[in-house]
Formats: C-alpha cells, sequence, structure tokens
C-alpha cells in the first residue's frame, strides 16, 4: 500500500506500527542528543579545558533546550494535527498547518538567535556561568557560535516530527542522523589537533546542524501526502491556535525542563560554595560539570522514552479521528509497558556502572573529588528512572489523545512546582545531598498523579467519558 494512503494506520497491527514509527522517532533523537553529549565527551577529554570546558557546556545546554521548546512545540504540534486532520480527510487543513509552521518557525529562530547575541552575558549568568572566570569564558566563546547556528537547529527539529507525519519516518531519522554523525567526525578534528577549544566544538555542532536544515527542507518540498502550494504559506489563525495548543505541551516539557535546570545549577553553585571541598575556587566547577553529565546520561534515556511517544502521536491521533479507540487502548499498553522497561534498564547501568560512565567524560584527568561525586550522583539523581520514563510517555500520550491541558497540567507539576521547588528546599537541609534527592522525589510525586491518570484514560478508550 502506497505511504501517501495512510489508511493503513487504522488496519496495521498495533505493534507492527509502533516499531514502524517509534524506532525512526528514538534514533532521531537519540541521534539530536549526541549533538551536545559529543560535544562534552570530547571537550572533558581535552585536558586544555576539562572540567572548566565541561561545566560551560553545561551552563548553555538548557538554553539549547529553550530553542528546541519552540521548535518542538511547533514541530509536534503540527504533526498530531495533521495526522487527525488526514484521519478525518481534511486535507487543505493538513497542507495550511505545515505552511503556517514552516513561516512561525523561521520568524521565532531569527528572534531567538538575536536575543540570544544580544543579551547572551546575563543569560549565561543566570544558568550558573559565573561559577568560576574561566568556566564563564568557556561558557560565552561556545554560546556565540551555537546561538548563530540556532535557525538551522530550529527548523530541522521542528520539520522532524512533520516529516515522521508525512510517513517518512526513516528519512527524519536519516536527516538528523546524517548531522550527527558530521558533527561527531568534525569535533575532534577541531578541538584536538586543530586546538579551537570551544568555538570548535560549537562550530561542528553548527555544521551538522545546518545539514539536518538542508535535508529536511529537501523532503518538505516532495511530501507525499501533502503538497505545498502558495496558499500553504500563510498565518491562519483558526490552524495555528488548534496545532499549536497540541504542541504546547511539548513546549512547556522543555521549557519547564530549562526553569528546573535554572534552578538545580543555581542551587548547585550555591551550596557547593558551602562545600568544604567544592567551596576551594580550584574545585568550584565539579559539582555543575557532573550535573551536567549526569543530565546528559537522563537525556539518553528520556530521548528513547520520548521516542516510543511521539512516535505514537500519528498513529493515535488518526485513529482517534477514525474512532478506533480500541486501537489507541491498545497502543497505550504497549507505550507504558515499553518506558518502564526502558527505565530499568537506565537504573541498572546507572546503579552498577557509574564508574564506567563518568570515565566517558575524562575523569581520568580529574581530581577523585570529581569521580566520587558523580558516583554519588548517577546512583541518587536517577534512582527513580522507571518512574520518569512512565510519566514521560503519559504526558506525551495525553498530547496525542488531543488532552493538551490535562498533559500540561501534569507536565508543569512535574518541572515547575517539584523540579522546582524541590531543589531549592531539600539542600537546606541536606546541603548537595538534597540537589541530588530532589530528582527523584519529583518523579515519585508526579508517578502518584499519572498512576490516577492513566487508570482515566483507560476507562475514556473503554467507552466511558471521564474527563
Amino acid at each position: 500500500m502506497e505511504q501517501n494512503n495512510q489508511t493503513y494506520l487504522a488496519t496495521e497491527k498495533v505493534g507492527k506500527l509502533m516499531g514502524k514509527y517509534a524506532v525512526p522517532c528514538i534514533i532521531s533523537l537519540l541521534v539530536g542528543a549526541l549533538y551536545n553529549i559529543v560535544d562534552q565527551i570530547f571537550i572533558a577529554n581535552a585536558d586544555y579545558l576539562g572540567s572548566y570546558g565541561n561545566a560551560a557546556n553545561t551552563v548553555v545546554f538548557p538554553l539549547t533546550v529553550i530553542a528546541l521548546g519552540i521548535a518542538v512545540m511547533i514541530g509536534d504540534g503540527t504533526c498530531a494535527f495533521v495526522s487527525i486532520s488526514l484521519g478525518a480527510n481534511k486535507k487543505e487543513d493538513a497542507h495550511k498547518s505545515v505552511g503556517n509552521a514552516i513561516l512561525l518557525c523561521i520568524i521565532s529562530s531569527i528572534v531567538l538567535t538575536a536575543i540570544y547575541l544580544i543579551f547572551s552575558n546575563p543569560i549565561l549568568t543566570a544558568f550558573g556561568g559565573r561559577v568560576n572566570e574561566e568556566t564563564f569564558t568557556y561558557a560565552k566563546e561556545y554560546f556565540f557560535w551555537i546561538a548563530l547556528g540556532m535557525p538551522f537547529y530550529m527548523f530541522g527539529q521542528a520539520m522532524n516530527p512533520i516529516i515522521r507525519s508525512d510517513g517518512s519516518p526513516k528519512f527524519a531519522m536519516f536527516a538528523t542522523l546524517a548531522g550527527a554523525v558530521t558533527n561527531l567526525i568534525l569535533d575532534p578534528v577541531f578541538i584536538f589537533p586543530m586546538k579551537m577549544g570551544m568555538k570548535g566544538a560549537a562550530i561542528a555542532t553548527v555544521i551538522g546542524q545546518i545539514l539536518t536544515a538542508v535535508l529536511s527542507l529537501w523532503y518538505i518540498c516532495h511530501m507525499k501526502s501533502i503538497k505545498l502550494g502558495k496558499s500553504s504559506f500563510g498565518f491562519y489563525g483558526r490552524l495555528t491556535k488548534k496545532f499549536l495548543s497540541l504542541g504546547f505541551t511539548s513546549f512547556l516539557a522543555q521549557i519547564s525542563l530549562v526553569i528546573s535546570m535554572a534552578a538545580v545549577q543555581n542551587m548547585c553553585t550555591k551550596y557547593g560554595a558551602m562545600d568544604e571541598i567544592f567551596g576551594r575556587v580550584e574545585y568550584a566547577q565539579i559539582p555543575l560539570a557532573v550535573l551536567g553529565i549526569v543530565m546528559k546520561f537522563f537525556q539518553i534515556a528520556i530521548s528513547i522514552a520520548i521516542g516510543f511517544a511521539a512516535g505514537c502521536i500519528p498513529i493515535v491521533g488518526y485513529n482517534i479521528g477514525a474512532n478506533r479507540k480500541d486501537r489507541a487502548k491498545q497502543l497505550f499498553t504497549y507505550l507504558i509497558i515499553a518506558e518502564a522497561a526502558v527505565g530499568v534498564i537506565a537504573l541498572l547501568i546507572v546503579e552498577f556502572l557509574p564508574h564506567q560512565l563518568i570515565g566517558i567524560f575524562g575523569a581520568n584527568n580529574e581530581s577523585a573529588y570529581y569521580t566520587d561525586f558523580a558516583v554519588k550522583s548517577f546512583r541518587i539523581y536517577l534512582c527513580m528512572m522507571p518512574l520518569a520514563m512512565i510519566n514521560k510517555g503519559t504526558f506525551i500520550y495525553l498530547q496525542a489523545l488531543g488532552k493538551a491541558v490535562l498533559s500540561t497540567t501534569i507536565s508543569l507539576a512535574r518541572e515547575i512546582i517539584f523540579g522546582v521547588f524541590l531543589p531549592i528546599i531539600l539542600p537546606i537541609f541536606m546541603g548537595l545531598d538534597g540537589l541530588l534527592w530532589s530528582f527523584p522525589v519529583a518523579d515519585i510525586l508526579t508517578f502518584l498523579i499519572a498512576a490516577v491518570i492513566i487508570r482515566k484514560v483507560y476507562k475514556e478508550l473503554n467507552g466511558k467519558v471521564i474527563f
């Protein structure tokens, strides 16, 4: 059956569809996550950068997540809306929403780049960049070039889910993979023999992002289920409101994560300065660098969780549009099982192999304090990974069902209420250890809410209206 005929989404076996759409999505997200992670690995292993460069990378990372948040709001929202529109045979709404999304992405990325370049110093300071002078200098250098590449990064990330909604998850994966491989090749060249430091790491990343954007643009000009024309490119208020509302959960998931990161990084700087060891100038950057590494491993695991859920968006959207709630329910069951399995595997890795993990990030070039704090951070900070994965899958599945408000509410509870409140409160009583425990406690509290929602979703998919 031709891929531009979307009816197979309502007839093919659910498990097979999940594999077809989720696996390429997972790979795309993992590859996207590797952009920043690869930079940090090579930076950490360059003896002239070390933990200072590592900490600088950690400072800049949340600022790339802001750009990602805007991009996925546009892309995921359009993906869900296009799938629902095609399921209801509303092709005009589908192609106009894609054109609208492209314009929004271009304009928003240019505005964000301008803000980053004009206000770089106060922005970096707000995310803990002033922990010491060396870290701030490296962060400014890295951030300048990353900011210049934001339009390409955002375009590639926004178009990725739209390409998936057109029935081409493999091309979406290929576009992201091509950029990441380019970054992987150029990073060691620029950092080691050419000694370009943070600038080299950033330029390698931007070149990869440009390649992904170019490939994505080519595909958008050759879509199968949707044909773009002059009438596609305009600002249609009715459509914009609908697809942005569907993608708003993705936006809040990322932005609330940024707010949580800001709280964590600032508390890390504050309570690190009070610590007997990390209060010394020569070790001040270690807690920030280590937490950045732990977050990067979490990013890998959460990318798999998001990939499973986001890959289900076109399937869920189409089946809900076609009134096949039985298939949506079956898919939800598979999703929860997959998310829990990912969480268990990730948990086993961080609990039993923390020394190996930190070794990848230049531990051999650092003091014993670096390794000791990293091992403790991995084991405490990520000890509730299975719950974190299930929580994330539930958020995104609710979005695919069109329940943006409910999904947004739960996501905000996790990242804003628990993700900011706990990192501020617990360190008062436990110091840096309180900061580490804030993450698993937040996941436990969020899961208590998610469990109630999961039960209600099953009831609704059985034909009982409960929301």
